[in-house]
């Protein structure tokens, strides 16, 4: 498991997703920098995207930026989304067999004529920087040391560092996610859990919901419905971290916001994320950490502390 750093100073109750983000960038820097004075390699990153989705579009360009400018290589490769599934698996399959290549990510969502679960298999779990391999999440499950998913693992940082900075920790609090996806609830619970937090995993057809999430210690928003959170559904004292990335239109004009209302839970909470500015953040800089950790295990390299 990545060790924590406190970097942040509490800035009111709100919490500094982008300041943590720069400053995790920064270590990692160093660490790569270090690496390639010690070993002569460089860390790799290849991102697949199929199609045209826009928002993948950005996300990807933003993701190779960030990988460049903390000094590792970066690799794009741009499919057309007419491509078969088998297609991108031999794609795969060239990347896995690569030994210059330590992270492989294929953006999603993939076009309907292909399977996400199948494609994720595919990848050498040793190289899933996303951490979404079954391995990995059972690694993450039985509490072994594998690739975590990066929201998640992001998540969990800027929790700590919110802890930490009133004085506090995470052990013993009743923490409670709404969303059951793969790729943040599950994960977040069992991160939660190695805490030594009580969790509970609420989604749409929990009963009582409102009165769920009142009981929280610890909320995670991750459901993808704008304000779905009711500020009143927010625990005073709370620590409240909103996953979602939603927009939304606001005369006329777009506008991102979360799955908690933001304006009427920040005076409840007493560590809250904004969005944007707070989890999103943090997803490509854990991104970056996931492909320097898969590097080192892969090169037998001992792992930089706080990776």
């Amino acid at each position: 498991m990545t060790a924590f750093h406190q970097i942040t100073a509490p800035r009111g109750n709100i919490i500094d997703g982008a300041g943590y983000a720069k400053a995790l960038r920064d270590r990692l820097a160093a660490h790569v920098a270090n690496l390639k004075n010690a070993h002569g390699l460089t860390p790799c990153l290849v991102v697949v995207i199929v199609g045209e989705d826009p928002a993948s579009q950005v996300y990807v360009k933003s993701k190779g930026e960030m990988t460049q400018a903390i000094g590792m290589e970066s690799r794009t490769i741009r499919l057309p989304d007419t491509t078969s599934e088998d297609e991108l698996l031999k794609l795969i399959d060239d990347l896995n067999r690569d030994p210059v290549v330590n992270g492989i990510l294929v953006q999603l969502p993939l076009p309907k004529q292909m399977s996400s679960l199948k494609v994720i298999d595919a990848i050498n779990p040793d190289k899933d920087v996303d951490g979404f391999h079954v391995s990995n999440a059972g690694k993450l499950a039985v509490g072994l040391d594998g690739i975590v998913p990066c929201t998640p693992l992001g998540s969990l940082m800027l929790l700590k560092d919110a802890a930490a900075a009133h004085g506090d920790t995470l052990a013993g609090k009743n923490a409670v996610i709404v969303g059951r996806s793969n790729i943040v609830g599950k994960p977040m619970a069992q991160l939660l859990l190695n805490q030594d937090c009580t969790v509970t995993i609420a989604h749409s057809k929990t009963k009582n919901l409102a009165e769920v999430c009142r009981g929280a210690d610890i909320l995670v928003a991750a459901v993808g419905r704008p304000k779905f959170i009711a500020g009143d559904w927010v625990k005073d004292g709370a620590y409240l971290i909103d996953v979602g990335i939603n927009r939304i239109e606001i005369d006329g004009k777009g506008k991102l916001v979360g799955d908690v209302d933001f304006d009427g839970a920040k005076d409840r909470a007493l560590a809250i994320t904004p969005v944007p500015k707070g989890v999103g953040p943090m997803t490509i800089a854990c991104l970056l950490n996931n492909t320097i950790k898969a590097f080192c295990l892969q090169n037998l390299f001992p792992v930089p502390e706080g990776v």
